[in-house]
């Protein structure tokens, strides 16, 4: 390929300044001495969604190209062979196109402007076929082609008042309850799936399955049409769904799955199945007169009825986190990713088997204490493949129906989403600390070693080509209390084992995410490294990938042994790593890592030269009635700061929100926050600048009042990374 035919172009003729019409392709961009700058990250192109023909002889993917320039994205179609060769540029316009499937061997379905389209396979022939004036969200086509899953959002006033037709101008919102905003919107619609036909005219999208309801489906905020699923026969239909609103949605995560049956009569019992409760009354209502069917939204779920109700009858309800079904190929069973626990977001989630014909429910990962991320059916529909996180890698596992479980890959590095590719081998995305998402093909053999693994794409070879790559190393490090804790630590390019570094302790978010072999486009290790800095990642108590006992011990104690750990790991280098520089140690990190940093500015005893907090919580008090999804809190601290009865947990957890220590706060900080995260509010990163300044501590606000949870756009993502580096070379580099 040409360099010209790499470099971001705009269409000819065209006004740049009319963003629609910026045609974004793969950069061309020259690296300097090696070393990962902010606007190499962002030249890179991100591989998104991918499907396989049914012959699985070719793949369609999706590719993401950011223009800082122009501040925007524009996401393309590829297609090539099983083998990585022949590929081809299918999206030729400036309009975002997404969503590939295959209709046929010879026919790709897409999205673009909101509708669905149709293209022979070489990028040719293209046909809209659906017409709803753009309201397409996402779509699934049936197996036999004769109809699709079709995504929309529907006007929702069930929480927050529609206002009077008269005052078209207001901009007021009449609030009657929780729920009323969600991640970083306020809630105004919902998506619902609708019911489709196929026919060769085009896609005329038809019946709400959810008609009448005020569900949504899929879920807030992440779900996509992986939460939904067609029978093999194409007559039934599993989708994902929380059914509940307002306070009783905030406090609980007790999602279902339900089976739609297309030729079952409408007001019958088998049209809408719910095969995690089929019809049972449960405890779920806030506030209810009779104490057997109350909720108290103001204590965890962890000691009331609703997760003990079970084992009480006997039963297993599947009241935590249920969803993501797929059916096995011969229709016998539907699997789903299922968590035990209302209440609970960061459980373990277990692999639940359903035989139709018999309502049996097992569940088959039980001998990986760790969660299932991704799995797909084998065609024998007796082998499920899966990944999960063990020991900070994202690896590829095997299970049968008898839960007899298999590694089948043991690379340092994180696979992602997975589907067969034809009958013996999977297609797979695949990325780690200093490679971004590429595509593979996975044969899995009988064992790890005779499991082959083959790279199709390296979408950004050209930039990684003229980088330097950081070292990385497992260590094992002793904590207070005795166990052994995986670090990882990273190393600057051309690292010199008799130099001094700068070093950087990165405090993990979550509470429950992994430090596993990620690939971010803001906490990077690569790009940290190259700016001449070692990182130490610890993999703290409170992370999956080292057991359910280790994973559990940082609820009810966020100040306790999880930052013991930090300080192990961060010690444990300055002692005996003779290339840190104890002098020149700052700690780093966002949402929980941010809270982190907030405990540990005030409990350092001088370890540190410098902060820098992302969108982290600092008044306890506060967040717990700020946040959106009031479950988390309720989880996490036990109960409502205002309960006279609350639990020692509880109490512990109040008493050391990191604002009660800006007293002991003596070293410079940064503070960053999105004014539209609504999970942990900007209110709090303000208050923590505003404390730090008063204090009289040198400190700065990054604050972003068009970002979320993260940030997304362009301009603000080297905005992120220069504020974060200048930062830090002011304080750790002198």
């Amino acid at each position: 390929m040409t360099a010209a035919a790499i470099a971001l172009f705009v269409v000819g003729g065209i006004n740049a300044n009319a963003q629609d019409n910026v045609k974004i392709g793969k950069q061309n961009i020259t690296v300097k001495d090696g070393r990962m700058t902010p606007e190499a990250l962002w030249a890179m192109g991100r591989i998104g969604s991918y499907s396989a023909s049914p012959d699985g002889r070719q793949i369609v993917y999706q590719v993401g190209y950011y223009s800082v320039k122009y501040n925007k994205s524009h996401q393309v179609l590829y297609k090539m062979q099983a083998d990585g060769s022949g590929k081809q540029l299918l999206t030729t316009g400036d309009k975002n196109e997404t969503d590939a499937q295959w209709i046929d061997n010879e026919t790709i379905a897409f999205v673009t402007a909101g509708e669905i389209w149709k293209m022979k396979a070489d990028g040719s022939n293209r046909t809209q076929l659906s017409k709803t004036d753009g309201a397409v969200e996402g779509y699934l086509l049936s197996p036999d082609r004769k109809r699709a899953i079709v995504l929309k959002s529907i006007p929702f006033h069930g929480i927050i008042q529609k206002n009077p037709d008269d005052l078209p101008k207001a901009t007021g919102r009449l609030v009657t309850d929780l729920m009323y905003r969600h991640w970083d919107h306020y809630v105004e619609s919902i998506q619902h799936p609708f019911l489709a036909t196929v026919t060769t005219d085009g896609i005329a999208v038809g019946k709400d399955i959810l008609q009448g309801m005020p569900f949504e489906c899929p879920m807030e905020p992440f779900g996509g049409v992986e939460q939904l699923a067609w029978s093999p026969d194409s007559k039934t239909i599993a989708y994902t769904c929380r059914m509940k609103k307002g306070l009783e949605y905030s406090i609980s995560t007790d999602s279902d799955i339900f089976l739609y049956d297309l030729e079952a009569e409408e007001g019958t019992v088998d049209k809408n199945r719910n095969l995690c409760k089929e019809g049972v009354d449960l405890p779920n209502q806030p506030f209810a007169q009779d104490a057997q069917m109350r909720l108290d939204p103001t204590k965890t779920m962890k000691h009331q009825r609703i997760n003990s109700i079970g084992k009480e009858q006997g039963e297993d309800y599947n009241v935590g986190y249920d969803q993501n079904p797929k059916f096995s190929p011969d229709g016998r069973y539907v699997a789903w990713l299922s968590m035990e626990r209302d209440g609970y977001e960061s459980d373990r989630q277990r692999l639940c088997l359903y035989e139709l014909s018999t309502g049996k429910k097992s569940y088959i990962t039980e001998s990986f204490d760790s969660g299932v991320d991704d799995f797909c059916w084998a065609p024998d529909s007796k082998t499920i493949y899966f990944i999960g996180v063990w020991h900070a890698t994202e690896n590829l596992y095997r299970t049968n129906i008898k839960g007899e479980v298999m590694q089948l890959t043991d690379e340092w590095a994180d696979f992602g989403s997975l589907q067969m590719l034809d009958s013996k081998r999977l297609l797979m995305e695949r990325h780690s600390f200093t490679a971004a998402a590429d595509l593979y093909v996975v044969t899995p053999g009988k064992d790890i070693k005779k499991t082959t693994i083959q790279r199709l794409t390296e979408e950004n070879k050209h930039i990684f080509d003229q980088l330097a790559k950081p070292t990385v190393r497992q260590r094992w490090v002793k904590t207070t209390d005795g166990k052994e804790m995986l670090v990882w630590i990273i190393l600057p390019p051309n690292f010199d084992e008799t130099k001094k570094y700068p070093t950087l302790l990165f405090c993990e978010g979550g509470p429950q995410s992994p430090v596993s072999q990620f690939w971010s486009y803001r906490w990077n290790f690569m790009i940290m490294a190259s700016q001449g800095y070692v990182i130490v990642a610890p993999n703290r108590r409170g992370l999956p990938g080292f057991g359910q006992e280790w994973l559990e011990e940082i609820s009810g104690d966020w100040t306790g042994q999880c930052m013991k750990d930090y300080l192990s790991a961060i010690d444990d280098a300055a002692k005996n790593l003779p290339f840190v520089d104890s002098n020149r140690m700052g700690a780093v990190g966002a949402s929980f890592g941010g809270f982190s940093v907030y405990y540990l500015a005030g409990h350092h005893e001088g370890r540190f030269k410098c902060f820098i907090a992302h969108d982290g919580a600092f008044n306890l008090e506060a967040m717990y009635t700020e946040t959106e999804e009031n479950w988390f809190s309720n989880w996490e601290y036990d109960d409502a700061y205002w309960n006279k009865d609350r639990t020692a947990n509880a109490d512990r957890t109040y008493k050391n929100s990191p604002h009660l220590f800006v007293d002991k706060w003596d070293t410079p900080i940064l503070c960053i926050h999105g004014e539209k995260d609504y999970r942990i509010n900007a209110t709090q990163g303000m208050s923590a600048f505003n404390a730090a300044r008063m204090r009289g501590i040198e400190a700065q606000l990054l604050i972003f009042p068009d970002e979320n949870h993260w940030v997304l756009k362009p301009q603000n993502g080297i905005l992120w990374q220069r504020t974060y580096f200048n930062w830090l070379d002011r304080w750790l580099k002198k």
